[in-house]
């Protein structure tokens, strides 16, 4: 029986029936994933991954991925049920590509933190299947779901062995204890937010607004040089104004002289028109 043949998922996941000859060997193993349901669920997807791998993009601690397999027995059935998530979050671990992630090939560990993108497909699977699984069997200690159509969402946090619903704060966010960030709806979008509740931005989002910031930059450089050309100006104004000035009572007093000059030759005492 090969990795690609489908059989029925367990009614118990916790004590499946499982024959024999169905095991995956040991070694690298390909996810086996098709592909995301709409460009909503991709973009969704990607936004998560690129957010949080340029926030933490000086740690090497840690392995986020989305759409990929996890493989956890050698003895595990492959079903509709059994997909791997949509995204999710390994901390204490190589930062490396993987072909996927095999829990026995990485010390028994699984998955921090995982984030379902529910569709009207999924939906059933991921809020009852998939819970009790990551609940029972994955152990994972924040579990997060988010419908990008209808923006439903809800998060669990895993306390004496069951998930326990995460309060939203006034503005909406649901905390996570692994990631030490919260999750929020922001554009119609799942994001992250700093525990001061800031925006966790894109890469893309980060050169915009560094350049947006360096235009402002110019501007200001821009606008502080006008400013000084128009200084330079109203001084230039100032001095032309009282050059006007000088030369305007140097007319006068060379008007006066000349017409003192004119009475005296007309031996008129200028001192009795004055």
């Amino acid at each position: 029986m090969t990795l690609t043949q489908e059989l029925a998922p367990p009614q118990d996941i916790s004590a499946p029936e499982i024959p024999e000859n169905v095991i995956f060997p040991s070694g690298d193993l390909y996810s086996d994933e098709p592909p995301v349901e709409t460009e909503l669920h991709l973009r969704q997807i990607i936004l998560l991954l690129n957010c949080l791998e340029w926030l933490w993009r000086e740690q090497n601690d840690f392995y986020a991925a989305g759409n990929l397999t996890i493989y956890y027995s050698p003895r595990q059935r492959k079903s509709e049920d059994l997909r791997g998530p949509d995204f999710f979050v390994v901390l204490d671990t190589e930062k490396k590509t993987r072909k996927s992630w095999v829990v026995w090939e990485e010390d028994g560990k699984y998955p921090n933190v995982i984030v379902e993108i529910l569709s009207p497909k999924t939906a059933d699977v991921d809020q009852g299947f998939k819970k009790k699984l990551y609940q029972n069997t994955f152990r994972t200690p924040d579990y997060f779901w988010f419908d990008p159509y209808t923006l439903e969402f809800a998060g669990f946090h895993l306390l004496d062995g069951k998930y326990q619903a995460i309060t939203e704060n006034e503005s909406g966010y649901l905390w996570s204890e692994q990631l030490g960030l919260y999750l929020g709806i922001y554009n119609k979008q799942l994001r992250f937010f700093t525990s001061e509740r800031q925006l966790v931005p894109t890469p893309e989002e980060v050169a915009e607004l560094e350049r947006h910031e360096k235009e402002l930059a110019l501007q200001q450089v821009a606008s502080e040089r006008h400013e000084k050309e128009l200084a330079l100006q109203q001084v230039a104004s100032e001095r032309q104004e009282k050059e006007l000035e000088r030369q305007e009572k140097e007319l006068a007093l060379k008007k006066n002289e000349r017409l003192a000059a004119k009475l005296r030759e007309l031996n008129i005492d200028p001192d009795t028109i004055y």
